[in-house]
C-alpha cells in the first residue's frame, strides 16, 4: 500500500509544471520553518527547564549540607576531636580548619559516605589525610595522575607518614611488598596511605583479591577518590575505569568513601551519587568564590610577535619579579612561546608531556624555588601544584570548559593574597578548541560555556562561573575584582541586532552552498565584512562593525546553536565549518557586544587581605624557605615594545616610558649577566633550547596533548631535594 501511495504521488508530481513545483517547493519550505520554529521553542524551553531543576537540585544539596551542620558535624566533641587537632597541629602544621574541612573529617570518621567540593587550594586533601593518620588501618587513594599519587606520597614521607604508590612502573619487588602487606591476617600494616589509579583498580584481579583479604581482616579504613568528577560522564575529564569503581559499595560496603573534586556541577554531583551507588552521601560544598583573584579577558593580538611583545611586557613590567604559570593550547605553543620569551631574556621554561620526567622534575623544582620566573605550559603542568605565592596565571588560549578555566586560573593567590588571571581571547581559538573536543560527551557543550564567558560584555566574570557551578553569590560578591565590575561607571555596550545580522549570514551560507564551497569561521566572517571571494558577497552594505565585533556576532550565533559547526577529517587535521542551526524564536533579538576592556594599573585593582578569604589560608612552612625571583644589576636595559595595537594594549602600556626609564636606573629582572646565564644552564638543554622533545624530534602542533593527562606509563615528577609548602590539597 506505501508504496502504492509513493509511486501515485510521484506521478503527480511527474505531471506538475515548473510554476507548479515551484510553488510546491515553496509552500513545503514554509511548512518546514514553522515546524522547525516550535523544535526551537521546545528545546528552548526544555533548555530552561533542566535549567531550573539543576536549580532546584543545588538548592536541595545546599540545604542538605546546612543540615549536616546543624547536627554537629563542626563541633569537636567527637571521641577523635582531641587527636585530631593535635595531628593537624603537630603534623600539617595548621592552627585551624578551613571551610568544610572540620565537618567531612567528622562526618568520614563516624561512617558516613562523602562528597566535597572545594575550590583549587581549599585543602580537600586534608580530609582524608588526617583520618587516615587518626585511624589504625589503610586509607586507600584512587588518583587519576601519576604525577598527583608522586606529589601526594613524597609530601605524606616527608612528613614522616607511610605512604606508597602503586602504578604501572612500580618495581615487581615493591608490588610484591605492598601485596603481602595488604593480604597480611594478623598484623596490622603500618601503611597508612596506598595511592593507586583506577586502572590499577580495574584491570588488576592480584590487586583487588589482596584488597579483599585486606578488608575481611579489618584492615581497609576508607577509600578516598581524588578527582571524583571523572567519574561522570558530564564531567570534564571523564575517565572511562572510573566507571569500575561504582563496585566499591558491593565488595567493600562497611568501608565509607570519600570523593573530593574542585570542579563540579549539580549534574555531575548527582551522576557521582548514582555511579558510585552512594545516593545518601553527605555532600559539603565549600564557597567556589576566590575574592583575591581578579578575572580579567582581553582580544589576543592577531600577529604571533605582537603577542609574544604582549606577554614579554606583562612579566617584565606588570608582573616583574613574580611568579606565574603561561597556560597554552599545545606543546608547539609552549615551546615556541618559551622561546620567544627566553630571547627576551625572560626567565621561563616550557612543560608538556613530552619531556623527560627528569626534565619535568627540574622544571618544577626551579619554578618552586623561583629560579624560573613563570612556566610556560600545556594542561601536563597543574595537579599537584602546592605552591602559595603565584601571583598570576595567563592563559594564552581558550580553556576546554569553564572547570578545567577555574581549576587552572585557581592556582593563582592560594595565599590569599591579591593575583591576576588573565584570558587571551581570540575569535579562531574557538575552532582549536572545537575540533579537538567534539568527540567527547558534552565537549562542545563545554567549549561553547567557556566561550560565553569571553564574550559575555554585561555579567560579572564571577557571576557566569556561580552560575556554571549552580552556586548562587550576591551583587556585592566581586567587589570589583574583574574587568566587567572594573568598569561599571562606563557607558555600557551597544545592543546589536542579532536578529537582521542572522538573515545576512544565512544568505552568504546560500550563496557558499550554491558554489558548493563550505565555509570556515573566519571566512564567513570575511564573505560578511566584504572580504574575501566576490561572489560570497552580499548585495547590501557590510556591518558597520570592526571585525572583532563582527566575529563575536558569530561567536553568539555559535553558543546558542543558531550556526552549527561540522567537523572533516583531513589526513593532517580536523576542520570546523559552519551550517545553519535553530531558527531565532520571536521578532526580534539583540544583545550587548563589544571589545575587551584594557587591562587597569596594578594600583587600580582593589586590594584584599588573606583575612577576607579563609577559604584560601596558607598552611605553615615547615622548613620552606621562601626565595624572590633572582635579580642582575644590567649595564644596558633594552626597550620593550609596547603591545598596544589595534585596541589590544595594556593598559599599563601607557605609562611604558617612565617604566623604562626607571628600569634603567634598577634591575629589570631579565638575564644579562654571565652569573645569570650559568644560571640558565641549570635547565636542561633540550629545554632551553626550546625546540626539541624527549625524542629528539621537533614538537608539532598536536592537538593540545590529547591524552597526555591520562597517560599510566609517566611519572611527571619524581623526588625533590627540598619540601614545598604543604596546604592540604
Amino acid at each position: 500500500m506505501a508504496e502504492n501511495s509513493e509511486d501515485r504521488l510521484d506521478e503527480t508530481f511527474k505531471s506538475f509544471t515548473d510554476d507548479e513545483l515551484n510553488t510546491h517547493d515553496f509552500q513545503i519550505n514554509q511548512k518546514l520553518e514553522v515546524i522547525e520554529q516550535k523544535i526551537a521553542r521546545l528545546k528552548a524551553q526544555k533548555a530552561q527547564l533542566l535549567k531550573w531543576k539543576d536549580t532546584i537540585q543545588s538548592v536541595r544539596t545546599q540545604r542538605r549540607t546546612n543540615q549536616q551542620t546543624e547536627r554537629g558535624w563542626d563541633d569537636e566533641s567527637h571521641a577523635w576531636s582531641a587527636k585530631a587537632r593535635e595531628t593537624l597541629k603537630e603534623v600539617f602544621g595548621l592552627s585551624s580548619f578551613r571551610p568544610q574541612q572540620l565537618q567531612t573529617i567528622n562526618a568520614l570518621m563516624s561512617g558516613n559516605d562523602v562528597l566535597l567540593l572545594a575550590p583549587t587550594g581549599g585543602g580537600k586533601s586534608l580530609c582524608f589525610q588526617l583520618p587516615a593518620l587518626i585511624s589504625e588501618g589503610i586509607t586507600l587513594v584512587i588518583s587519576p595522575l601519576i604525577s598527583l599519587m608522586e606529589d601526594q606520597v613524597w609530601s605524606m614521607q616527608k612528613l614522616g607518614i607511610e605512604a606508597r604508590m602503586l602504578c604501572s612502573s612500580s618495581e615487581k619487588a615493591d608490588v610484591n611488598e605492598i601485596h603481602k602487606m595488604l593480604a597480611s591476617v594478623n598484623q596490622k600494616p603500618s601503611l597508612k596511605l596506598l595511592y593507586v589509579t583506577p586502572e590499577r583498580m580495574a584491570k588488576s584481579k592480584r590487586f583487588m583479591t589482596a584488597l579483599q583479604k585486606c578488608y575481611t581482616h579489618g584492615h581497609l579504613d576508607r577509600f578516598a577518590i581524588d578527582e571524583v568528577h571523572c567519574c561522570s560522564q558530564w564531567g570534564h575529564d571523564f575517565r572511562p575505569d572510573y566507571k569500575f569503581l561504582g563496585v566499591l559499595k558491593e565488595m567493600f560496603p562497611k568501608a565509607p568513601l570519600i570523593g573530593v573534586t574542585a570542579t563540579a556541577t549539580t549534574k555531575v554531583i548527582t551522576d557521582v551519587q548514582k555511579m558510585l551507588n552512594i545516593p545518601e552521601a553527605l555532600v559539603f560544598v565549600a564557597t567556589f568564590n576566590r575574592p583575591n583573584l581578579y578575572y580579567h579577558v582581553m582580544e589576543k593580538p592577531q600577529e604571533k610577535q605582537e603577542q609574544y611583545e604582549f606577554l614579554s611586557d606583562l612579566l617584565l613590567n606588570r608582573f616583574r619579579q613574580q611568579s606565574g604559570i603561561i597556560y597554552t593550547y599545545s606543546m608547539k605553543d609552549a615551546v615556541d612561546i618559551s622561546t620567544e620569551l627566553r630571547k627576551r631574556d625572560l626567565r621561563v621554561a616550557p612543560y608538556h608531556a613530552t619531556l623527560e620526567a627528569v626534565d619535568r622534575t627540574k622544571i618544577h623544582q626551579l619554578w618552586h624555588k623561583n629560579e624560573l620566573q613563570a612556566v610556560v605550559a600545556t594542561i601536563a603542568f597543574g595537579m599537584g601544584i602546592n605552591k602559595s605565592d603565584v601571583r598570576f596565571v595567563i592563559h594564552h588560549t581558550l580553556s576546554k570548559s569553564l572547570e578545567n578555566y577555574y581549576q587552572e586560573s585557581g592556582r593563582a593567590g592560594r595565599d590569599g593574597q591579591r593575583a591576576e588571571c588573565i584570558l587571551l581571547y581570540h575569535f579562531s581559538d574557538i575552532f582549536r578548541i572545537s575540533t579537538m573536543s567534539f568527540a567527547e560527551h558534552t565537549g562542545l557543550q563545554n567549549v561553547y560555556a567557556m566561550v560565553e564567558y569571553c564574550i559575555n560584555v554585561s555579567d560579572c566574570r564571577r557571576m557566569i562561573i556561580s552560575r556554571y557551578f549552580s552556586e548562587v553569590w550576591g551583587a556585592d560578591g566581586c567587589a570589583g575584582m574583574c574587568d566587567r565590575c572594573a568598569n561599571r561607571e562606563q557607558a555600557p555596550h551597544p545592543t546589536v541586532d542579532i536578529l537582521g545580522h542572522f538573515g545576512q549570514l544565512k544568505r552568504v551560507l546560500a550563496k557558499a552552498s550554491m558554489q558548493q564551497m563550505k565555509l570556515t569561521g573566519l571566512r564567513l566572517v570575511d564573505a560578511w565584512l566584504h572580504k574575501g571571494p566576490t561572489f560570497l558577497r552580499l548585495s547590501e552594505p557590510p556591518p558597520p562593525y570592526e571585525r572583532v565585533i563582527a566575529e563575536q556576532v558569530v561567536a553568539f550565533l555559535i553558543i546558542n546553536q543558531h550556526l552549527k559547526e561540522s567537523f572533516t577529517y583531513t589526513p593532517y587535521a580536523t576542520l570546523s565549518y559552519l551550517t545553519l542551526g535553530l531558527p531565532i524564536v520571536g521578532s526580534t533579538l539583540t544583545v550587548r557586544l563589544g571589545k575587551h576592556f584594557n587591562l587597569p594599573s596594578v594600583e587600580e585593582i582593589p586590594r584584599t587581605s588573606p583575612v577576607e578569604n579563609p577559604a584560601m589560608r596558607t598552611s605553615q612552612t615547615n622548613g620552606t624557605k621562601k626565595r624572590s625571583l633572582p635579580t642582575e644589576t644590567s649595564s644596558k636595559t633594552k626597550k620593550t615594545k609596547s603591545p598596544a595595537k589595534k585596541g589590544n594594549n595594556d593598559a599599563t602600556a601607557t605609562n611604558a616610558a617612565k617604566r623604562a626609564k626607571k628600569a634603567s636606573e634598577k634591575d629589570d629582572g631579565r638575564i644579562t649577566s654571565t652569573a645569570a646565564n650559568d644560571e640558565a644552564n641549570a635547565i636542561p638543554a633540550t629545554v632551553a633550547d626550546g625546540t626539541i622533545s624527549s625524542t629528539g624530534a621537533k614538537t608539532v602542533d598536536t592537538e593540545a596533548d590529547k591524552g597526555e593527562e591520562v597517560d599510566d606509563d609517566v611519572i611527571i615528577l619524581s623526588q625533590r631535594e627540598e619540601i614545598i609548602e604543604i596546604d592540604g590539597d
